[in-house]
């Protein structure tokens, strides 16, 4: 018992008690003092084992290099006692481990806003928490703005009043002057950001881009972007011929949107009675279909004669009778009943921006140009190591969309002659063929025993060239080649005067260039009877503007770039662009 009270702490020290008993005691009489001296020692001996288990254990945590931990009441060689009770108290204290969950919700936040929106709706099944912290309209209004580019906000549009006449004529059609407006937009009241990418931006994502509509030789291009909550179809229309510095026209073709809160609504907005339902269909990849289901919508009262005025005063700015041309009639009569049939139900095929390399001569991009009685139609300008490239994107019946319109041979520039000596056509004509024969010569084995080099097949060796461009070892360049005239600086500007006899649609073009290759046009007859490459001149006017003369029909077309903002157009690869440049011309030939 003594030795209990002892270890627990309480009563008098043995040695004291020890030491009055002993004054009291005979030692040789009395055996309890032996039975103490035995309880002292072995008490003394619990203290020494517990002082060096806790001297190891502390040397043990600090490790190899570090001092020892000094812990009060510990046991030294003195014999104390680690806490005074004579032994190691068990370590109780559990180490604190961090996880996502003791996050704070701001935090959360600001780390799920970061994630792709495809990935939200797993992470809102791990917990009860994740799940509450996923209906912030933060995060699903900036999935909405970095994967869509949507800028509009709801709560701002319900500020300023989403049923106004202004939101309406940007939303539907300016030429339908009905007080009935409010009826044709849905109520945005009780939606969410949440709703609006679950339900309208991500199913519809593989629509939107850059797209050609398969109207026959005519082609187009289509815009899918979104615009507020809003997706909207814009096909781009040339401005009226010959202005062709004008800016692109619009036309909204047709448009998905929120009607309730879990449906998304597609409509037609062809015609001149306001949005109407229609349909979409995804045929394959890169593909998909639109469908007026209320074509009624697109007839007029005064019948097609009534549509057909109105149509050419949109599409070329002027009345019939002001069109004294009958070929140029022709034309435009064959153009309207084509393109009318189709009543907007149309397939679409994805085409991409050029992409821009180091070295090229001038930006790709697209570029409206004159076609003579055909009016101004679109190409696309590309670059394809020593060789430019121009594609139509909308066509006519002699040459069709898709088809290469121009290729210039940027390894063999043309030196203009005196300002004096270029009204000559014979002068500029004799420059241009005596190229075309040197190429046709290079071309043709028969003629000389070698062949210029990545000459055999303007189509093969593109790619090679390009991935020359990009980095990989090129071929030995020689003196004329076109990539070194174009990473050199060019030379300075130099007059530039069209010669007697050639025809342009615009006589306003500008009167210095900066440099001239040779290059060859495709022209045919009508139905794309025929076809034939011809030498032409390809003049660079500035960074926007470029022009070819076709000797063979002595006429003139300008190019001007179209600067208007093309979303979700860009390619993904080289190789991708260059596929869709073989498909397109397969689309219409």
């Amino acid at each position: 018992m003594a030795a209990c009270a002892r270890l627990c702490g309480v009563g008098q020290s043995r040695r004291c008690r020890r030491r009055q008993r002993k004054n009291q005691r005979d030692p040789d009489t009395d055996p309890e003092l032996d039975l103490d001296e035995e309880e002292e020692r072995i008490v003394g001996t619990m203290q020494t084992e517990g002082s060096a288990r806790c001297t190891a254990d502390t040397a043990a945590s600090s490790g190899p290099g570090k001092a020892a931990i000094s812990i009060p009441g510990a046991v030294t060689a003195a014999g104390t006692s680690v806490n005074g009770l004579g032994f190691e108290p068990p370590n109780t204290t559990k180490p604190t481990r961090n996880t996502l969950v003791d996050l704070p919700p701001e935090v959360l936040v600001e780390i799920f806003s970061s994630l792709p929106g495809t990935a939200l709706p797993n992470l809102a099944l791990v917990c009860k928490k994740f799940r509450q912290i996923l209906n912030t309209e933060t995060i699903w209004r900036r999935r909405c703005m970095a994967e869509f580019g949507m800028c509009e906000d709801l709560r701002k549009m319900e500020v300023v009043g989403l049923y106004s006449k202004d939101l309406y004529v940007k939303r539907i059609n300016p030429r339908v002057k009905s007080g009935r407006f409010m009826k044709l937009l849905p109520d945005y009241e009780h939606m969410d950001y949440r709703d609006v990418y679950t339900h309208l931006l991500h199913p519809n994502r593989h629509i939107l881009g850059l797209w050609q509509p398969d109207i026959g030789p005519y082609g187009g291009l289509l815009n899918v972007v979104v615009d507020g909550f809003f997706i909207i179809g814009w096909m781009f229309l040339p401005p009226h011929d010959p202005r062709v510095d004008d800016v692109m026209r619009r036309r909204p073709l047709f448009r998905i949107h929120m009607w309730e809160k879990s449906k998304a609504t597609v409509e037609c907005m062809y015609g001149h009675k306001g949005p109407h339902k229609g349909d979409i269909q995804i045929v394959k990849k890169d593909e998909f279909s639109t469908k007026c289901n209320q074509t009624d919508h697109h007839r007029m009262p005064g019948g097609r004669q009534e549509e057909f005025r109105t149509w050419l005063e949109e599409e070329w700015g002027r009345t019939l009778e002001d069109i004294f041309n009958e070929h140029m009639q022709e034309l435009i009569l064959m153009k309207f009943i084509y393109t009318s049939q189709y009543d907007n139900c149309l397939t679409y095929r994805r085409i991409y921006l050029p992409p821009y390399l180091p070295g090229d001569l001038l930006r790709p991009g697209l570029f409206k140009g004159t076609y003579g009685s055909h009016g101004l139609e679109i190409v696309m300008l590309s670059f394809h190591g020593r060789r430019a490239k121009g594609t139509k994107l909308t066509g006519d019946p002699n040459v069709p969309a898709g088809q290469l319109t121009l290729e210039i041979d940027l390894s063999r520039p043309i030196q203009l002659p005196e300002i004096e000596k270029q009204s000559s056509m014979e002068e500029l004509s004799r420059l241009v063929l005596e190229v075309h024969e040197q190429v046709q010569r290079e071309r043709n084995p028969a003629q000389s025993g070698s062949t210029e080099p990545g000459a055999e097949g303007q189509e093969g060796g593109g790619r090679e060239e390009n991935q020359n461009r990009l980095g990989a070892a090129p071929a030995t360049p020689t003196a004329t080649e076109g990539a070194e005239a174009s990473a050199s600086p060019l030379p300075a500007p130099q007059p530039f005067v069209l010669p007697l006899g050639v025809m342009a649609r615009n006589e306003v073009y500008p009167r210095t260039c900066k440099i001239c290759f040779y290059g060859t046009g495709l022209i045919a007859g009508h139905g794309f009877t025929s076809p034939e490459q011809t030498p032409g001149i390809f003049i660079l006017f500035d960074d926007n503007r470029f022009g070819f003369i076709w000797l063979e029909l002595k006429s003139f077309s300008l190019y001007s770039r179209i600067t208007d903002t093309l979303q979700y157009a860009e390619a993904p690869t080289l190789e991708a662009f260059e596929e869709m440049l073989k498909s397109m011309q397969s689309w219409t030939s």
